[in-house]
């Protein structure tokens, strides 16, 4: 097949002992775990741009008074 010796021992650690249905349901649940590792991941970085534009004081108080009282 072309595989590693160091491959398939791995493959063996990992899927050795499970049905078939078991593995596939690894499989999901990896799948599963990556997309919501990449939802985090984006909503931290979402998160952190906020605090960004918040620091950077974009509403100050004056500029708040200012368009209040137009």
């Amino acid at each position: 097949m072309g595989s590693g010796e160091a491959t398939l021992f791995n493959w063996k650690a990992k899927y050795g002992g499970m049905d078939v249905s078991d593995a596939k349901r690894l499989k999901a649940l990896e799948d599963e775990n990556a997309k919501l590792k990449k939802l985090l991941a984006d909503q931290m970085l979402e998160a952190a741009a906020l605090k960004e534009l918040l620091s950077k004081n974009v509403w100050s108080a004056s500029s708040v008074q200012g368009y209040a009282t137009s």
